[in-house]
């Protein structure tokens, strides 16, 4: 099921990894401000939006090369914090800086 109904996959590889991973940011950052506003039901909506552009960003042919195994990993490292027993010792502030620098260089790619 699509949560992003109006996004098509060829209208999301067109955009850079970089644009790709930050909008991922964004999502994931909703997730945790919702969870720590004790909104559970808000943080999960937002975590699934950010796992489908995740997927997306995963099955976009670009990034199949080097970046495809760090994607993956990140693909389940999210879904043990969101949603399993967060094995991987997972934080807040571990996934916002992780997530910052694609904000940024996206950013900084957009105004070049």
């Amino acid at each position: 099921m699509m949560i992003h109904k109006d996004l098509t996959s060829e209208d999301w590889f067109k955009y850079s990894l970089f644009k790709q991973l930050s909008n991922v940011g964004t999502e994931v950052s909703r997730a945790i401000r919702w969870k720590n506003k004790g909104k559970p039901d808000l943080s999960k909506k937002a975590f699934y939006r950010a796992l489908e552009l995740l997927y997306l960003t995963i099955d976009d042919p670009k990034n199949r090369g080097a970046c495809l195994k760090e994607l993956t990993r990140a693909y389940e490292m999210l879904g043990d914090y969101f949603a399993g027993e967060n094995e991987y010792n997972s934080s807040d502030d571990l996934w916002e800086k992780y997530f910052l620098p694609y904000n940024y260089a996206a950013r900084v790619k957009a105004l070049a």
